[in-house]
């Protein structure tokens, strides 16, 4: 019988950090492989961790804990947190949040994207040691105390994650002692299944200070003996142990049938309380556990016998085992569950008890096993306890690892209980198997593959995270899988992209040398598009954009329709076949329409991927282009005109054309000097002015100047542009579609003057008629769009790359979309241009949905954001100080005040106290540095006490930078004078 699914919770992303496994797939290594994390802590390291040497010299001291690696550390400029704060906040909020941006980036949330989903935060964390430690220390001045709560206190923990990453839903802080990270996740299905969200984020943390041993009392339940055996015979406790993990859930109707892996199904939970039925307020309860089991087998509407795996709460305590034991038989035995058929996990064995993030970390485990379908044994255990009740209990302990031998689908369960006698216990299935795998993808294809960082280094270690993983993983996934992952994940700054049509191909591109240091795409430079004149075509030109860009064949057939059936036809053939006549391509009556098909095609496409220019620009023929993707002629029309327009240029008589390396006013002495009669016919650069004429002047010409100039003859049957091509210039004055116009939807700059046309200029209908004739002013163009677009980078879309040439002579970068021909490669090695040039666009921060040029794949778990963040180092406890001595005289000055003698550098100082940054220019913003409503407040003080004058804090959230304040300051102060002038008279 089919179960009711309505109610289902899927997990969508999933992440961690444990003591000595860095993520969740290195613990699911340790985890097979049967190995113990916890560790013996040398003396030295525990007087670095700060041990007093009383403790640490106690003979009864343990000195073992599962220890998180650089749990001090935090990329704090990453979440816009200033190293002050970062060096006030709590270890566990901070590894939090980095675990938050994890989850989702694993879930393919983006978090930067602004979707609609409503993402609420249940979190989950030990008491703050950090916060004692900080007033321990001596450190915080009065001022300071409030702010130090705000970001110690698990009051704020969630709605902290909820306020830095701009998620919507609720944000819950969960305090139930050991149990608080599971009973977490247990509100956020609830919160699913009450449509209060859309998404949850379950949050859990254990880095307490320091992390070190412990020293056991009599009757407690850490362990004697440094090691933690869990339903053992010599289980005398449990050990401390850090970490911090979290899981995204959505409702499984949502995602079921979507692109994202699912790390598994969450089936149904429940929570209770033992109340007073226990022997006292620290004692576990077994009626209570089982009231909680037997309601979670309810509430997820399954049978006993199909659960085929229990991970227990298990702290290895000689009591607390028994009684979980015998609750969890006791239900599970009654409910049809056969004798030995649940393998039990415990996995403080491994790891050590990490306090109230324990039952998240046990959830983590129970998906990993149901995920990989392997069970592993428990870490230590030699002998059982004798106080469990193994006769037909269901329960087993597995002494060695091995394949799922349980019922199918693959179910389990997992418990947690909190002292204090809050129980849950959560019941969850394996995920389903994945949809029919999508057609794969031609042999040999290239794909996109594309990373984003906040910072330069953090990207280098992201590529090469990467490309390991796509080394060592058992079975590496497609180009395709792993490009569509990544084009979910947030899009920040610091950018890079690789092509690749197969792994090897891919890991190759990810660690090819790096060259110059990328610049942030924070701020996206507008994009000019350029479409090249005749001259650039080949054969089979449409094969790299077709491979390439989704949008670009229905463009193609739009524009093929508007042509007649014949010439509708040759285009088409000689578009795609590479092995069509080139001679017979460059035929004027050809060679036009295939260009303008195949750029009007490829600019459509580039549309459709949500790129915006900001103004186009054609080179003669291109111009059209331009002037039709501009929205200034409908598409049929410019086809028509473009037919008309090469017809009557192929009729012309014969010509050629020279370009000479010099400007146009060494052109035309050399014309004046040599007598040739040639004309200009193309302004394109400072040094690249272009002749046309008869075939036997430009010969001449070349012969007369010698080699003053380097002159290149054009690949060109007609002296377009020129005195030879009026008879075309004066027909098309005749042509109807010359002269249909419309205002155009986008800027675009003509060629004859190199003028910007406006979004909703009309263009003088005889306009292209003249331009056929007059020279090619492609320099004045670019530097129209340099003036009004200095930041602007050129796309050159269409084969070649002529027009990006004389764009970065113009001062202009650009990115040809194709380049040289690329005619000799198969089609779909032909397209790694196009994707590298896209990659190059995206990289420099153009708005591009690249999702369409993925094509059929999965997503897939691939590593996240490599933070590695500087230390911040838990506040040392002081050092006993000499004897008191007399009493001090008056103070000299006042210590917390910056020294400093000028306005500017007082503000320096004000800002280096308040966000714990130097070297901060004149232009940097404040509240980008990590200011807050707190420290703008306790700024706009400092500067009051310091200048003498009232600094309203209003004022200062207008005045973010240096500059602006020392302005501000400057204003207030001559206020103030003038003020008190006119009291005086008065």
């Amino acid at each position: 019988m089919n179960r009711d699914r309505s109610l289902d919770i899927a997990v969508t992303g999933m992440t961690g950090r444990f003591p000595g496994a860095a993520d969740v797939a290195q613990l699911w290594q340790a985890l097979r492989d049967g190995r113990v994390l916890t560790r013996r802590l040398s003396r030295e390291e525990l007087s670095a961790r700060g041990v007093p040497a009383s403790l640490a010299d106690d003979p009864d001291y343990v000195p073992v804990h599962g220890s998180l690696d650089d749990s001090d550390r935090f990329d704090h400029a990453f979440f816009g947190v200033s190293p002050r704060e970062a060096g006030l906040t709590d270890p566990q909020h901070r590894l939090l949040l980095e675990c938050a941006w994890a989850a989702l980036e694993d879930a393919g949330h983006s978090v930067t994207a602004g979707d609609e989903l409503r993402t609420a935060v249940y979190a989950a964390a030990s008491g703050s040691g950090h916060l004692r430690a900080l007033l321990a220390s001596g450190s915080l001045a009065p001022p300071e105390f409030e702010e130090a709560l705000l970001v110690n206190e698990r009051d704020f923990l969630a709605t902290r994650i909820a306020y830095r990453l701009g998620l919507t839903g609720p944000a819950l802080t969960v305090l139930t002692a050991c149990s608080s990270s599971l009973v977490a996740a247990h509100l956020a299905v609830q919160a699913l299944n009450n449509g209060e969200c859309d998404q949850a984020l379950v949050l859990a943390a254990s880095a307490n200070a320091p992390q070190a041993g412990h020293l056991p009392m009599a009757g407690g339940v850490m362990s004697l003996s440094g090691h933690c055996r869990p339903f053992d015979a010599s289980a005398d406790g449990t050990l401390g142990g850090s970490g911090a993990l979290g899981v995204v859930l959505r409702r499984y109707e949502d995602v079921a049938d979507g692109p994202l892996p699912l790390h598994g199904v969450l089936l149904g939970s429940a929570v209770n309380n033992d109340g007073t039925a226990k022997a006292g307020f620290l004692a576990p309860s077994a009626a209570g556990q089982e009231q909680a089991i037997r309601a979670a087998l309810a509430a997820a509407d399954v049978d006993a016998a199909s659960v085929g795996y229990l991970e227990s709460h298990g702290t290895g305590t000689r009591v607390g085992d028994p009684i979980e034991w015998s609750a969890a038989s006791s239900v599970y035995r009654s409910l049809g569950a056969a004798p030995g058929s649940i393998p039990v996990g415990a996995l403080k064995a491994t790891i050590g008890h990490l306090d109230a993030a324990a039952g998240l970390a046990g959830l983590v485990k129970a998906l990993l096993v149901l995920r990989h379908g392997y069970v592993p044994a428990i870490p230590g255990l030699s002998r059982a306890n004798p106080l469990l009740e193994r006769e037909d209990s269901p329960l087993s302990l597995p002494t060695e690892a091995g394949p799922w031998r349980g019922p199918q689908p693959r179910r389990a369960a997992v418990s947690s209980f909190g002292v204090g006698g809050t129980n849950v216990h959560m019941l969850l299935e394996q995920p389903p198997e994945p949809p029919t795998a999508p057609p794969a993808p031609p042999p040999g294809r290239e794909r996109l593959v594309v990373l984003s960082a906040k910072d330069p280094r953090a990207l280098a270690r992201m590529r090469e995270r990467l490309a390991a993983h796509l080394e060592d993983a058992e079975s590496a996934p497609s180009p395709a899988d792993v490009g569509r992952t990544l084009t979910r994940r947030p899009e920040l700054p610091y950018r890079s992209s690789a092509v690749g049509a197969n792994v090897a191909e891919v890991v190759a591109a990810l660690r090819a040398p790096a060259g110059p240091a990328p610049e942030p795409a924070a701020h996206p430079a507008p994009a000019l598009l350029l479409f090249p004149g005749q001259g650039t075509q080949f054969p089979g030109m449409a094969a790299p954009f077709a491979a390439t860009l989704p949008a670009f064949a229905d463009a193609l057939d739009a524009c093929l329709a508007a042509f007649s059936p014949g010439l509708a036809r040759e285009v088409d053939e000689a578009l795609h076949d590479a092995s069509f006549p080139a001679e017979r391509l460059a035929r004027t009556a050809l060679a036009q329409p295939a260009l303008f098909a195949v750029e009007y095609a490829a600019g459509t496409a580039l549309l459709a991927l949500g790129l915006v220019p900001c103004a186009l620009l054609g080179h003669s023929l291109g111009e059209i282009t331009a002037a039709t993707l501009a929205g200034a002629l409908a598409l049929d029309t410019a086809a028509r005109l473009v037919a008309r327009r090469a017809l009557l240029m192929q009729d012309c008589a014969p010509g050629a054309m020279v370009s000479l390396a010099c400007g146009e006013t060494e052109a035309r002495a050399l014309l004046a000097e040599t007598g040739a009669q040639l004309s200009v016919a193309a302004v394109n650069a400072a040094t690249s002015t272009v002749l046309a004429g008869l075939p036997e002047a430009v010969a001449a010409f070349r012969e007369r100047i010698g080699g003053r100039y380097a002159a290149r003859v054009l690949r060109s049957s007609r002296a377009f542009h020129s005195p030879l091509i009026e008879p075309a210039a004066d027909a098309l004055r005749g042509t109807p579609a010359a002269a249909e116009v419309r205002p155009a939807v986008l800027p675009w700059i003509e060629n004859t003057e190199g003028q910007l046309l406006p979004e909703g200029s009309l263009t003088d209908p005889g306009h292209f008629a003249r331009a056929a004739r007059r020279p090619v002013r492609f320099a004045d163009a670019l530097a129209t769009a340099r003036a009004k677009f200095p930041d602007a980078v050129a796309v050159e879309v269409g084969p070649g790359r002529v027009l990006s040439g004389f764009a970065e002579a113009a001062g202009l970068p650009a990115i040809p979309l194709l380049g040289s021909s690329p005619s000799h490669a198969p089609a779909a090695s032909a397209a790694r241009p196009v994707l590298a040039a896209i990659g190059r666009l995206w990289c420099s921060g153009l708005p591009l949905d690249l999702s369409p040029l993925q094509g059929p794949g999965r997503s897939v778990p691939l590593p996240t954001y490599p933070f590695h963040g500087p230390r911040h180092p838990v506040p040392a406890a002081p050092t006993p100080g000499p004897p008191p001595g007399p009493p001090p005289g008056p103070p000299v000055a006042d210590a917390a005040e910056p020294v400093a003698d000028t306005p500017v550098a007082i503000l320096r100082a004000l800002w280096t106290e308040q966000l714990g940054v130097s070297d901060v220019p004149d232009t940097a913003d404040f509240f980008q540095l990590g200011g807050d409503s707190l420290t703008v407040a306790r700024l706009a003080r400092g500067m009051s006490r310091r200048f003498g004058v009232d600094v309203p804090v209003g004022e200062l959230l207008q005045a973010r930078s240096i500059g602006l304040q020392y302005a501000l300051v400057e204003r207030l102060i001559a206020q103030q004078i003038l003020d008190e002038a006119g009291e005086g008279l008065g």
